[in-house]
């Protein structure tokens, strides 16, 4: 849901530094993924994201007037919906790391996680399971 100038200002500050074309790589990837808000037939997303994350100063000013107004726009389209979680929460169940749960057309479900660089596909249903529960945790208590 990151705006390109948003991205570029997340994937600029990776330590080591990476070279500009590796920069424009990796902001190019995550305009492309971007494309599943519209693809047809739909795809439900939903997003929750965390309060802080929303006040995390990336870019200038303008930079995060703009991306703000972009999750805005996206959460307005019927596929799409949108939660944040409190900071005022406390404890909750996305604290120890974001994950996307997925499922494939043939109802086969799947869990991502990715950290520093590294991402997994999570496939063990007893794994999976947990995400979802996770998941429901998260959405019930999210705004």
């Amino acid at each position: 849901m990151q705006t390109e100038e948003y991205a570029r200002a997340l994937i600029s500050g990776h330590c080591p530094p990476l070279s500009d074309e590796t920069i424009e790589q990796h902001v190019e990837a995550r305009l492309d993924r971007q494309r599943l808000l519209s693809r047809e037939p739909s795809v439900e997303l939903c997003f929750i994201i965390g309060e802080a994350a929303l006040h995390n100063p990336i870019g200038d000013a303008d930079v995060i007037r703009v991306a703000l107004r972009k999750i805005l726009k996206q959460s307005e389209l019927r596929n799409v919906e949108v939660q944040v979680m409190p900071t005022a929460k406390g404890f909750h169940p996305g604290l120890n790391g974001p994950f996307v749960l997925m499922e494939t057309l043939e109802h086969q479900h799947a869990g991502y996680i990715e950290s520093q660089e590294i991402g997994v596909v999570v496939t063990d249903p007893s794994k999976v399971s947990a995400f979802g529960l996770r998941y429901g945790k998260l959405r019930s208590q999210a705004l």
